[in-house]
């Protein structure tokens, strides 16, 4: 599984990468018309396989959702426009994370630098081949950070560090995306903000993976470090073209390139990984929609990728007794 491991990691921080500040070749409009079918028909058989503006009734409970994108991009503004009269209607915005769990989180951080860098054992030139290393040190000073500091980051983090192309790896630490427009824009109305589970969620997710997969992933995302850019459009483009589901079939079809990735085996691990970044949040997150659906209603806002399939959000509401309609952006 290590080597597919690179693909999701792609999916949780690529999709967060701005086009603005980067340039790249949609890499599912260069496939052959015959590969873009296929996949597009792949993505259609799951429910729910585009939209990224959702309304959910069951009597008199109202739910709207909206599947987000991480980082600033200027095509949020027609997203915002749609969303101002359900801002200015709802009791509660809900989200991953809101300010208090963002505060918390770099809180521990700075208590527990353990959590992103090495601070016992060997370091990175010290687990990785030479040549990955080297190769490393490069992708990092692209990046604007040194290797003696790269050295001591945990694999997994230097993983979600590749992910974000050397073009706009400095907006890292300021963007707001449409999580953040919508946080603030919900506090200047007067709505109340909810995190939908812990700040360190995703800390837990990543840092449980055994030391050799994490590595693993090093090496898989410096074999795609000449095309992040190409990655990071792609994936932007499908989620403004509302095309969620096939973000995902897209990076299946590239872990199908991997040495020995048979379709069989590709299924099972992209299940497998499916199942513990994606779906078992979603049932998580369902009680917290329904009660705060109960109080009034609301706006739930998370990655894009949770809404589509039959165990994402929209299903799992949908087997609630809500009903469930797609709504225009534009």
């Amino acid at each position: 599984m290590r080597r597919i491991l690179f693909s999701f990691a792609m999916l949780f921080v690529l999709t967060d990468a701005a086009t603005a500040q980067c340039s790249g070749t949609n890499l599912i409009d260069a496939l052959p018309q015959q590969d873009q079918v296929a996949l597009r028909a792949e993505a259609a058989l799951s429910p729910h396989a585009t939209g990224n503006f959702w309304r959910a009734a069951r009597g008199t409970q109202v739910v709207h959702l909206i599947g987000t994108y991480h980082f600033d991009d200027p095509r949020h503004a027609a997203t915002m426009a749609a969303l101002a009269p359900v801002l200015s209607d709802v009791t509660t915005l809900l989200v991953e994370a809101g300010p208090e769990e963002e505060a918390a989180l770099k809180a521990r951080i700075t208590r527990e630098p353990q959590l992103m860098i090495i601070d016992k054992g060997p370091t990175l030139p010290e687990m990785l081949p030479r040549p990955d290393w080297l190769r490393l040190s490069q992708a990092m000073r692209d990046r604007g950070i040194a290797p003696f500091m790269a050295a001591k980051f945990r694999p997994w983090y230097v993983t979600m560090l590749l992910g974000v192309p050397p073009c706009d790896i400095e907006r890292m630490a300021t963007t707001k995306g449409l999580d953040g427009m919508l946080i603030n824009a919900a506090l200047a109305e007067g709505v109340t903000v909810r995190a939908m589970e812990p700040y360190d969620t995703l800390f837990g997710i990543f840092d449980q993976l055994p030391q050799e997969d994490q590595l693993a992933m090093i090496t898989s995302a410096l074999a795609m470090e000449e095309r992040s850019e190409d990655f990071s459009v792609t994936l932007a483009d499908s989620y403004f073209a509302e095309e969620g589901r096939l973000i995902w079939e897209f990076m299946r079809h590239e872990s199908l390139s991997l040495p020995n990735y048979t379709p069989e085996r590709v299924a099972e691990e992209f299940a497998t990984m499916e199942e513990a970044l994606m779906t078992s949040r979603n049932r998580k997150w369902i009680p917290e929609i329904e009660a705060a659906a109960a109080r009034g209603a609301v706006l739930v806002a998370f990655g894009a990728l949770h809404l589509a399939g039959e165990h994402g959000v929209l299903s799992l509401l949908e087997a609630q007794g809500f009903t469930v309609e797609r709504l225009a952006i534009q």
